[in-house]
């Protein structure tokens, strides 16, 4: 399983970016699809997930009304939409897949409790100025 993640870069403060990260051998049909996010020196953050089997969402209540998570089944894609970005969004942006989940149970947390998210994309930077 191999996820890629794109579109990162430097916008200033209000900007918008689209993020994208592409998966190849698994198929984005029933899985759980995450964002994350890692600042300097602070801890993981989820961002967003997307349930792929009926396209249930999930954003976290720091980014809600600004990020919204997406998907292109036909591209086994699954986008990040990051309006009205702060400083405080700067971070590196990982894509990551989890498998074996539900549509409820599809949360941006990789822990003991709701199992692993087990495949991870090497990340893209974002900074906002």
């Amino acid at each position: 399983v191999q996820l890629v993640e794109s579109g990162g870069g430097s916008v200033q403060a209000g900007g918008s970016l689209r993020l994208s990260c592409a998966a190849s051998g698994v198929r984005v049909s029933s899985i759980c699809m995450g964002w994350f996010r890692q600042a300097p020196g602070k801890e993981r953050e989820g961002v967003a997930s997307l349930y792929t089997g009926d396209d249930n969402t999930y954003v976290a209540d720091s980014v809600k009304g600004r990020f919204a998570i997406s998907r292109d089944g036909a591209k086994n894609t699954v986008y990040l939409q990051m309006d009205s970005l702060k400083p405080e969004d700067t971070a590196m942006y990982y894509c990551a897949a989890a498998q074996g989940r539900g549509s409820l149970s599809c949360v941006p947390i990789s822990d003991a409790v709701y199992g692993p998210f087990s495949y991870w994309g090497q990340g893209t930077q974002v900074t906002v100025s």
